[in-house]
């Protein structure tokens, strides 16, 4: 396995980031996680977009996106594979013990692993735990996952693959790593942004492609809505067929089966759409 780091690739076995690095030591920095498919990523402009906006979000310097293209290439080329998770990582780099940045400037890192499809449908747990709709990292995509962590581990222990939170004002958010989206009446509806939740590339996709409205949704939604799925970049578009104790027969639904189908027609005919 070829990874890039810092300028060119390395062995995987050989590459080494500083014990020091801020990413490390206290989560500042960013990510961005891209799927490939058949050594070519998907949606990669929108991707790179938004890990320059989170970089400005964070106060770290504006990443090279250029360079991140070429690393993006060459470790696709050199680690050919059908299905693949691609991972960007920019960090504030070597710095000292504490929050304070150093001035060595920051690190990027770029990794491939390889992935299978996602079943069609899956079962997703509420947490208690809330996203901060008016945090410092609203809406960054930052490497500050520890509560992803606990809320995912919480899942795994409920037989689900996913944890939904709401924000500080009892309003459904997000998934721990995906958007959520909700089918009443017929009519697809997702929380907006001001909810606390990231904009996420397939989110985005998912709401210009099928018509989705932003809504600002109260939990128990997820307890009347008569379809759920989920949107993230390895997941694409998948069905809930559980929340929390509640089943959803018959997942996917009509409505969220065509906005599967949406999705891949479009994905599969623009792989930068």
């Amino acid at each position: 396995m070829k990874i890039w780091l810092d300028g060119g690739l390395q062995d995987i076995e050989s590459a080494r980031v500083s014990v020091l690095d801020h990413g490390l030591t206290v989560g500042d920095g960013i990510f961005e996680t891209v799927k490939t498919v058949n050594g070519r990523p998907f949606a990669l402009t929108r991707h790179l977009d938004r890990l320059a906006r989170s970089a400005r979000g964070l106060g770290l310097p504006e990443p090279d996106l250029d360079e991140v293209r070429r690393a993006c290439a060459a470790v696709l080329e050199a680690n050919p594979m059908p299905l693949g998770r691609l991972r960007i990582t920019f960090t504030g780099g070597h710095a000292p013990l504490g929050s304070d940045r150093g001035d060595h400037g920051p690190t990027l890192v770029v990794a491939l692993g390889d992935t299978t499809r996602r079943p069609d449908s899956t079962a997703v747990i509420t947490v208690p735990w809330t996203r901060n709709e008016r945090g410092a990292l609203t809406g960054l995509k930052t490497t500050s996952y520890a509560e992803n962590v606990v809320a995912l581990a919480r899942a795994r222990e409920h037989g689900a693959s996913e944890a939904l939170f709401g924000n500080t004002v009892g309003r459904l958010c997000e998934g721990t790593g995906s958007n959520v989206f909700v089918v009443l009446d017929g009519e697809i509806h997702t929380p907006p942004v001001a909810s606390g939740c990231l904009a996420g590339i397939t989110r985005a996709l998912a709401v210009e492609w099928t018509g989705a409205a932003e809504t600002d949704l109260p939990m128990d939604v997820l307890q009347r809505a008569d379809e759920v799925f989920l949107t993230s970049t390895l997941r694409d578009v998948q069905a809930v067929r559980r929340v929390d104790d509640r089943e959803l027969p018959g997942a996917p639904g009509p409505v969220t089966a065509k906005a599967m189908r949406i999705f891949d027609e479009h994905a599969t005919a623009d792989l930068d759409p």
